[in-house]
């Protein structure tokens, strides 16, 4: 923690809180899961960072997804991203989120997923150790404390974009837009119209 740092705890509250307190809600995947017990049980211990567990999206803040996205689990990783409330962080575990992985070439996974929702960060491997986890939520802090954590307003800033992307691969989905679509028209019609 920042003991040494106390002016920032003064300066801004509300990050120091966001940043010491990440409750995570971990979507599992596939092999990605094999990693998540060590990291939350007493060999490592998460809790001692800040990141505790949550059974629900609505109490969570940070998003893991840990392992492949297949074209079905993508469905319900962007609904439980968009119940989740801001400011939210989403971090890709592991090689698949990324690229696909060792499914790269297969036509049911999504090979990038921050076309479907933003990602503020990435643990890379295959699959990433337990340490990498925390070299990973100790980099989301200098993030947050530098204000460049910002997926979750790029989302809303984008929408259009990723709504777009989303029902590309899914179809029309069934629940109605988390943002106005027409906002964002109207705003690229004046930037082009200046």
């Amino acid at each position: 923690m920042d003991r040494n740092n106390i002016g920032k705890w003064f300066k801004s509250p509300g990050n120091m809180g966001q940043k010491y307190s990440l409750h995570a809600l971990y979507f599992c995947t596939g092999c990605g899961i094999i990693e998540i017990p060590p990291t939350i049980t007493t060999r490592w211990d998460a809790e001692r960072f800040g990141v505790i567990p949550v059974a629900t999206p609505r109490q969570a803040n940070l998003f893991l997804i840990t392992g492949y996205v297949s074209v079905k689990t993508l469905r319900y990783i962007i609904r439980s991203y968009e119940q989740m409330p801001e400011p939210k962080y989403t971090v890709g575990f592991g090689s698949c989120p990324i690229n696909g992985g060792m499914y790269w070439d297969s036509y049911n996974t999504i090979k990038h997923l921050d076309k479907y929702i933003p990602v503020d960060g990435w643990i890379a491997g295959c699959m990433p150790r337990p340490e990498a986890v925390f070299v990973a939520v100790t980099h989301l802090w200098t993030l947050i404390d530098k204000g460049m954590a910002t997926g979750y307003l790029k989302y809303r800033e984008h929408y259009t974009k990723y709504r777009r992307n989303q029902e590309k691969v899914l179809g029309k989905l069934e629940w109605p837009p988390l943002f106005s679509i027409e906002e964002e028209n109207e705003k690229s019609r004046e930037k082009v119209a200046v």
